[in-house]
């Protein structure tokens, strides 16, 4: 067999087992999740700002508020269970299974890392969630705590890429490098502050897993474009398991992501996106993240200065909600924007 059709196969059977990890785990999980109630005790009322959210209340009361948190851990434990056992099968001589060991240094244990330590401090937070020991507006930890975790994943991947790997370019789709300089340091921190922020996608039944399928879908093409097999094996490992999350995350959900889902997979994100070369086109790919993200800020800018709501709630898939729009709607129809937009962000990088 030729190398592109060992890797192709490498990549397709990595996704398929990760999704069948994800499946296979669930009801081991969800049996722990609903023993233990791993769900906010009450519905939430009050905005970051302090002001009242009584649409976003209303839909959350009304979709069934006591769903368990936590089902982001089937994203993370699939990956996590997939890398150890080709890690350790990778010992022996067989050819497939040392082929199927994904864990490179030069490619991927940045991104597991960022994965597996932003899922554990997402974990932590939706522990403080629904054991109400939290203190923030939505619960978990204080804003500034989260801030300054997502700050810490940020310089320590900064410095890494930096002085470890000596990156000090970024490419511009067309036109070639960019050297930047000591900037690459404040610019990776500042990427992964505002991938992180784009959580708030966590909304809706089977929203954010489609979401964030394509978004990996489209970064495992451009790594595989580039000759990253192992970075490509990586995001296909994660899409797969997202296929198995969204197997019992669309309506009527079973639970939602959480913070161990949105804050491993932004972190990753945000590597992948720098290990690609690909942070211009990201905004493209996530498009979806970035519309999110910016409601919320425009919301909080209209109601400070002119003292009124520029969306019937927000993030903005509330908004089409208030807008009468039906759940399953809102959810298909940002999946459709997000595979189009992914698409057209990997059609640009591919330029060169």
């Amino acid at each position: 067999m030729t190398d592109i059709t060992v890797n192709v196969i490498k990549i397709f059977t990595l996704g398929i087992m990760s999704a069948c990890i994800s499946v296979f785990i669930t009801p081991c999980l969800t049996h722990f999740l609903y023993k233990y109630k791993f769900w906010k005790k009450s519905v939430r009322t009050k905005a970051i700002d302090g002001g009242e959210m009584p649409i976003s209340s209303k839909f959350y009361a009304q979709g069934g508020f006591k769903l368990p948190r936590g089902g982001g851990i089937l994203i993370w434990l699939s990956c996590l269970i997939l890398s150890l056992l080709f890690l350790i099968l990778a010992k022996t001589n067989i050819f497939w299974f040392q082929k199927l060991n994904f864990l490179s240094r030069d490619q991927t244990w940045l991104p597991f890392f960022a994965l597996i330590i932003g899922s554990l401090i997402g974990l932590i937070d939706d522990v403080l969630v629904v054991t109400n020991l939290g203190k923030y507006t939505g619960g978990g930890l204080k804003l500034k705590y989260r801030l300054l975790t997502v700050f810490s994943i940020g310089i320590i991947g900064a410095l890494w890429f930096y002085y470890k790997l000596g990156w000090q370019t970024i490419h511009i789709p067309g036109n070639g490098n960019l050297e930047i300089g000591w900037l690459y340091i404040p610019l990776f921190i500042i990427i992964n502050m505002a991938v992180y922020s784009s959580g708030i996608i966590d909304g809706l039944d089977g929203l954010s897993g489609g979401v964030f399928a394509s978004i990996f879908t489209a970064f495992a093409i451009i790594a595989f474009w580039q000759g990253q097999i192992n970075l490509a094996s990586f995001c296909v490992t994660i899409l797969g398991a997202l296929l198995g999350f969204l197997w019992f995350n669309i309506p009527p959900a079973r639970f939602v992501m959480g913070e161990t889902g949105i804050l491993g997979l932004s972190s990753a994100l945000t590597v992948v996106a720098f290990l690609t070369d690909s942070v211009l086109v990201l905004p493209i790919v996530g498009f979806l993240l970035v519309i999110e993200s910016l409601s919320v800020i425009l919301q909080l800018f209209w109601k400070k200065y002119f003292k009124k709501k520029l969306f019937l709630a927000a993030p903005i898939h509330h908004h089409f909600q208030g807008k009468g729009w039906p759940h399953y709607k809102v959810t298909m129809r940002f999946w459709i924007i997000g595979v189009v937009m992914a698409i057209i962000g990997v059609a640009i990088r591919l330029l060169g």
